[in-house]
């Protein structure tokens, strides 16, 4: 425990406060490796309900950044899918540097209600979404509209998902295509989301280190995700994590809401 307190990233930490911390890594580090994402989504939600948002976000940085690398692979398809995906990134960069300066690092009552609408918007799409397919030749001013949006909301709320996800799916990439464009876009929009949290003074090598903490237990629960993959209904604990997140993101909005 003095390790985190000495980051200064769980101030007032107890025992029982890293044991939720350790314990949210996992469970968000097996949701990703079971569908391909939901790591900064199930950390935010989860974290954001013991700790600051900035504070969420900062942690969950290394942890995210390294799965999401490996999630970018094969190495060999890599240029060919950012060629799709490329101006989408551009968009991701502009628009959370310039979120990061225009809202600040993710805070108080407007973090916890924009985070709480995100995840509410993605469960539905998730539930009942069929994203449309992306004509060849709209995707590149597509894509940076696109990523702009998704800049905007992850220096808002550390979350990036929406849109991104539902638009990469309506690329028809194909399942292995999809998974690592995920991964290439999220990897983008961490590192965004990295340098709009040091701008704002949010993200110092104190936090870095608290962050690589937490990247043993992410990579755990990965780990123990990928095993569980071809032993689980994907579509089934797709359902059930989907409802999760919208029951947890209709909180963080209730929450959240000034009144």
């Amino acid at each position: 425990m003095n390790a985190l307190n000495s980051f200064n990233v769980l101030p007032d930490g107890t025992p029982q406060l890293l044991a939720i911390t350790v314990a949210v890594f996992v469970l968000a580090g097996l949701v990703k490796g079971v569908v391909g994402l939901g790591l900064p989504t199930i950390s935010m939600a989860m974290l954001a309900l013991v700790m600051a948002p900035a504070q969420a976000a900062a942690l969950l940085i290394v942890p995210s950044l390294i799965t999401n690398l490996w999630q970018a692979r094969p190495w060999p398809t890599l240029l060919q899918t950012l060629r799709r995906i490329g101006t989408m990134q551009v968009g991701v960069c502009i628009g959370t540097i310039a979120g990061a300066l225009w809202l600040g690092a993710p805070s108080g009552h407007w973090a916890s209600v924009c985070l709480g609408l995100a995840l509410v918007a993605y469960a539905a799409w998730g539930l009942f979404g069929t994203p449309p397919a992306v004509p060849v030749r709209h995707e590149g001013v597509l894509g940076a509209v696109v990523g702009a949006i998704t800049g905007v909301i992850t220096a808002a709320t550390g979350v990036f998902v929406i849109p991104a996800v539902p638009y990469l799916q309506a690329l028809n990439l194909g399942k292995n295509g999809l998974i690592q464009a995920m991964g290439i876009s999220f990897t983008v929009s961490t590192v965004a989301l990295a340098a709009g949290l040091w701008l704002n003074g949010g993200y110092s090598p104190a936090a870095a280190g608290a962050s690589v903490l937490m990247l043993l237990p992410a990579l755990a629960g990965m780990a123990l995700g990928q095993a569980l993959r071809d032993k689980l209904s994907a579509r089934t604990f797709k359902l059930c994590f989907m409802i999760s997140l919208a029951l947890l993101g209709a909180y963080q909005v209730v929450q959240g809401w000034p009144g």
